[in-house]
């Protein structure tokens, strides 16, 4: 995965999070000069992030086709999340009964956020459920499980943005909770089953419906980053 800097690496950080909000959805092309005009920036610079993010499979790049969000089949996304269940197991077993008290209060906080989040409606509550699985795995101090879960995490939710049934969301915040509960108490059998439970429910049960793509110019989604980009 190519890390970026500069404002390459703002522009990359920036799609990242309108993709993983699904403002921008899968299938949605990625052209090089109307992003660059939206950020003032140049194509040059837009590619560079375009690549990096095609890295993390979550841009697909074609030769005279340019780049799009990546848009994963159905056959790709089941594999996709039986693998993570593995993954998300391990990230247990590494955290259960370890968590220092910093980090569970951390984690609490978090899940107050994302609790905020879904109660106003709030876009960034799908990014906030999301990335909770990746602090989980950020806290087992395993920089290569970090790397992987971050990678899965963001492809899962291209998946989800394709096929999940509507309100798929909404029970992740008492799930995360009850949880954390069982990683702070050491129970890892309770933890296990869970963290298993839990990502049967949001990921694979939710494989039902397809969402339909918007109709909003890239310009039009990208103009309510801008703001993001400028506090980077």
């Amino acid at each position: 995965m190519e890390q970026v800097g500069g404002r390459a690496g703002e522009i990359c950080r920036v799609l990242r999070l309108a993709i993983m909000e699904q403002a921008l959805e899968p299938g949605t092309k990625l052209p090089e000069d109307a992003i660059g005009d939206q950020f003032g920036v140049s194509r040059t610079v837009v590619r560079r992030a375009l690549e990096a993010l095609a890295g993390e499979e979550l841009v697909d790049i074609r030769p005279n086709r340019g780049a799009s969000v990546a848009k994963p089949t159905p056959q790709e996304a089941h594999d996709l999340f039986g693998v993570r269940q593995e993954i998300e197991q391990l990230v247990v077993r590494r955290v259960c009964g370890r968590l220092t008290p910093e980090q569970i209060a951390r984690l609490e906080d978090y899940i107050a956020g994302e609790e905020r989040a879904l109660f106003s409606g709030s876009p960034q509550y799908i990014r906030l459920a999301a990335e909770f699985h990746v602090i989980l795995a950020e806290m087992s101090g395993s920089r290569m499980l970090c790397r992987y879960m971050r990678q899965i995490v963001g492809r899962s939710a291209l998946a989800l943005c394709l096929y999940g049934r509507p309100q798929w969301s909404n029970c992740s915040v008492h799930e995360h909770r009850d949880l954390l509960r069982a990683l702070v108490d050491g129970d890892l059998e309770r933890a296990t089953s869970l963290m298993h439970a839990h990502l049967d429910a949001v990921l694979s049960r939710a494989l039902e419906t397809a969402s339909g793509q918007g109709d909003r110019g890239i310009r039009d989604i990208l103009a309510n980053y801008a703001g993001t980009l400028a506090e980077a």
